[in-house]
């Protein structure tokens, strides 16, 4: 395959982000512990580097950032939001990594670097317009993402998770590639417009639909949908918090780039075949992701339990996909819950680096005395998730349903609404904690940096929910195939 010279203007983001990598790894080796926080802000400094280029790249006409590299990727404006949307992950992640990780006894380098590869994985993946090269990219980002569940190896909750990561997450890659291949078999194309014209019927049809339910398969498992959930809360009480926050929202992201643009663009016509599956997944995943939640004292394993959740709202949006609210409710939504669900897990982060350990419900007692900003902060990311009004969680919410309403699912939007309720029951018992609980122990001060991924989280929360207009106006713009 020939690289063209345009070819590498348009992968610069992921160029650059690779080359910060290796830099950063480098750069390791000569720094001592107590002064590695620099690493962390040089990270950040590529992040904001990479999105300036990226922006560059976006100011090409569509022509001009047409497919590349033989049609294997794309850069359409679909492409481009869920790049922007991957940065502002990491860059989030790093924000909150940097205190954390320079209190623990583990190198700061080569943890910041990893996240950058994954990054890159990442990138890649939402350009796949080939089901080789999204699989290629989604194995790079899963490789650094089992090396960053484990990075406290000293830890064995932490090494515990990699594990269980690392085997399920080979499992599902297994059954994707499975699917992969007899698709490929059947069809005898790989890139997602072609098969886009693969008939419907005739003997090879029942092969189809067995690949594209196994290519299904894999994808659910990145998302963490029921029933293929079972590593979500393990893995992510296990790994550094940082590292469970950014599993929370940047795999994620990425995974349903792919299962939009796979199933809207490649696979169509074979929608009566994949909408009841979704359908079933989606209600599964609301009522166990809920109730499961419920039973949780221990905080992390609650926002575990909680993003399964959310896995399930999102798919209303993939069943809605032939209504105009379908795939806009997905982008709202990952946009809306990138903000609120890492804002979350930042808060537990805060009270980690001081001392506490942020396990349990108990541990946010007082929270109000102690740093009224950071309660209030958590209150509305908790208002949110929950999708209660004025905010992004909400306008989420109300364009899935809707979606799930004129897709003819008018019953899982009710279970939907009803699965919402029951979610107030666990959230609040946090802000119950924090408000009317008593104090435990010194008023608490946040870093710089974590204090600015708290604000940057409470800001895109408030955004979207308040003034959702322009950023709607947007993402009419980012459908894929037409849609």
């Amino acid at each position: 395959m020939k690289v063209e010279a345009s070819d590498w203007f348009l992968i610069g983001p992921e160029v650059f982000l690779t080359g910060a990598g290796l830099l950063l790894l480098a750069l390791a080796t000569f720094f001592q512990k107590a002064k590695e926080e620099f690493l962390g802000y040089l990270a950040v400094l590529s992040v904001v580097i990479t999105a300036v280029i990226l922006s560059v790249v976006a100011a090409a006409g569509p022509r001009e950032r047409g497919p590349i590299l033989a049609g294997m990727f794309i850069l359409d404006n679909f492409a481009l939001f869920f790049k922007f949307l991957i940065l502002i992950a990491i860059g989030l992640t790093v924000l909150a990594s940097i205190k954390y990780v320079g209190t623990a006894p583990y190198p700061g380098g080569e943890y910041y670097a990893l996240l950058l590869f994954t990054g890159v994985g990442m990138l890649f993946m939402v350009s796949g317009n080939n089901l080789i090269s999204i699989y290629v990219a989604l194995e790079l980002m899963a490789l650094a993402s089992y090396i960053l569940a484990g990075y406290f190896k000293g830890e064995t909750r932490s090494t515990e998770a990699a594990l269980k990561y690392f085997v399920l997450g080979a499992f599902s890659s297994g059954i994707l590639l499975y699917g992969l291949s007899l698709v490929y078999g059947i069809s005898g194309r790989m890139g997602l417009t072609d098969l886009a014209q693969m008939a419907t019927s005739g003997d090879g049809r029942n092969l189809a639909v067995l690949g594209i339910l196994m290519v299904l398969v894999g994808l659910l498992f990145k998302i963490a949908a029921v029933p293929f959930h079972v590593w979500t809360p393990d893995v992510y009480e296990g790994s550094p918090t940082p590292i469970t926050a950014f599993f929370s929202v940047g795999p994620k992201v990425a995974a349903y780039a792919i299962l939009a643009r796979i199933f809207y663009v490649g696979f169509p016509k074979f929608h009566a075949d994949w909408g009841l599956v979704v359908a079933i997944v989606a209600a599964a995943t609301l009522v166990w992701g809920n109730l499961a939640a419920l039973l949780q004292t221990n905080v992390k394993r609650m926002l575990a339990y909680s993003s399964i959740a959310h896995a399930g709202y999102a798919l209303l949006g993939v069943l809605g996909f032939q209504t105009p609210y379908g795939l806009w409710g997905v982008l709202v939504y990952l946009l809306a819950y990138t903000f609120m669900n890492f804002g979350a897990f930042a808060l537990v982060i805060f009270l980690e680096t001081k001392g506490y350990a942020a396990e349990s419900v108990s541990d946010f007692n007082g929270l109000a005395r102690r740093n009224m900003p950071a309660a209030v902060t958590m209150l509305l990311f908790l208002l949110s998730l929950a999708g209660i009004p004025p905010t992004a969680g909400f306008i989420g919410k109300y364009y899935l349903f809707t979606a799930a309403m004129k897709a003819g699912y008018a019953w899982l939007a009710v279970l939907a609404v009803l699965a919402s309720a029951v979610s107030l029951f666990y959230y609040f018992r946090i802000a119950a904690a924090m408000f009317f609980s008593e104090a435990a122990g010194a008023r608490l001060q946040s870093s710089y940096a974590l204090t600015a991924a708290v604000v940057l989280c409470a800001a895109g929360t408030l955004l979207v929910g308040i003034a959702p207009e322009g950023v709607l106006a947007v993402l009419k713009t980012c459908i894929p195939g037409g849609y």
